[in-house]
């Protein structure tokens, strides 16, 4: 294995974020942590209508047991704080659905700013799939949905003249993994291809993997 060479000072860009003067034509943060994957996040508000909206600041947090979390921000225009986040509080639950290739295009539709009593199902032509453990519908198009039931939100600090961000965490009480994505009963990345968030307005899809298991300590 190579030794890796670090670059010279003077040819690494620095600025603090927190003046806000990064230096460059638009702000590089969203490109620096990459790829983060998108968390198609679907729920009922609690006057039934359906909501679906995608979210690039999303994960899975924990594995026993499996939990998620993406964050939000308040509406641009109206300050009011997005569906998702309203459906999630109020009913107790939401599905992330795993945008692939496939549904991009619909994905885009329904990250439009639609009005609350607006269904991006219907906006984007999806099918409401029937869950197991939780109310709320899953895009039936999608190869995996995982069913949550809403835990807490955490409020986060504000930037100076910013919207409130908040992170909302759900448990993982329900899985679905369509079979036509599996190979010898492993999610087959080749097969799957998850789309992911880069920084601007650019995407990317996982196309390849390799494998790499931790080293024994010596």
């Amino acid at each position: 294995m190579n030794k890796p060479t670090p670059p010279a000072t003077d040819a690494i860009h620095f600025y603090d974020p927190r003046t806000g003067a990064h230096g460059l034509p638009r702000n590089p943060f969203k490109s620096l942590v990459v790829p983060r994957p998108i968390g198609w996040i679907s729920s009922w508000s609690k006057n039934g209508v359906a909501n679906l909206g995608p979210y690039s600041f999303f994960n899975a947090i924990a594995e026993t047991p499996p939990m998620v979390a993406f964050c939000s921000s308040r509406r641009p225009k109206s300050d009011d704080f997005k569906d998702s986040q309203l459906n999630a509080e109020e009913t107790g639950e939401f599905v992330v659905n795993i945008c692939t290739e496939n549904l991009k295009e619909q994905m885009n539709i329904s990250s439009a700013p639609y009005a609350a009593d607006v269904d991006e199902f219907e906006k984007a032509g999806l099918t409401k799939g029937q869950c197991k453990n939780v109310k709320a519908p899953r895009v039936a198009e999608a190869a995996v949905a995982l069913e949550c039931k809403y835990y807490k939100t955490i409020a986060l600090p504000n930037a100076p003249g910013e919207h409130s961000h908040v992170m909302v965490l759900g448990s993982v009480v329900g899985i679905h993994i369509n079979k036509a994505i599996l190979t010898d009963g492993m999610v087959d990345m080749t097969k799957f291809r998850p789309i992911a968030r880069l920084g601007y307005w650019q995407y990317t899809v996982v196309d390849n993997a390799f494998w790499m298991e931790p080293p024994e300590a010596k």
